[in-house]
């Protein structure tokens, strides 16, 4: 393996101690963040249409048919 390459993986292992080393609630705004970055890139709005987000529940039958002779 090459010296830079080296270097390079040497790094990459610091930074993820790093990252690991912080508070949880620092995480998220870093995550929070990114998010933002990724809508700007896509150039949308984070949530247009909220009921979007919600699913609609299973419906299921709750009493089996009977079934006549």
């Amino acid at each position: 393996m090459s010296y830079a390459m080296q270097k390079i993986i040497e790094s990459k292992l610091a930074l993820r101690r790093q990252l690991a080393a912080r508070p949880v609630a620092e995480k998220l705004r870093m995550l929070d963040a990114m998010r933002e970055r990724e809508l700007a890139i896509r150039g949308r709005a984070a949530h247009p249409n909220p009921s979007s987000l919600r699913e609609e529940p299973a419906h299921f039958k709750t009493k089996p048919e009977s079934i006549e002779p």
